[in-house]
């Protein structure tokens, strides 16, 4: 089985910075696109950031200037680099990828990851 392994969050003080990692690890032939959603209490979860293979990105517009997304192909990892942080980005933040695991025939499938906790006090 395929598995997204997240690590990095924690607890800071507004505007303080934390970066979110998320390898995959398995029988992996390769991540076309990884994503970062967040679900903050009470709340449905949502889009943060993309990424493509080639590196192309997409914010979310709340966090568009204080968010960077990253990807190392090679390592089949995704960071998120979280700066200027405000209480509100507080959340269970998750990694997303869909994961071509076969070729021939193509398989491709969706994983998460297990969610890291980010608390930002005022």
């Amino acid at each position: 089985q395929v598995q997204l392994v997240e690590s990095g969050g924690g607890l800071v003080q507004a505007g303080g910075s934390l970066r979110l990692s998320c390898a995959a690890s398995g029988s992996i032939i390769s991540i076309p696109d990884m994503d970062w959603y967040r679900q903050g209490p009470g709340k449905q979860r949502e889009l943060v950031a993309h990424i493509t293979s080639g590196g192309t990105t997409n914010y979310e517009d709340s966090v568009k200037g204080r968010f960077t997304i990253s990807r190392d192909n090679g390592k089949n990892t995704v960071y998120l680099q979280m700066n200027s942080l405000k209480p509100e980005d507080t959340a269970v933040y998750y990694c997303h990828a869909p994961v071509v695991l076969t070729t021939n025939p193509l398989r491709i499938r969706d994983y998460w990851g297990q969610g890291t906790q980010v608390t930002v006090s005022s």
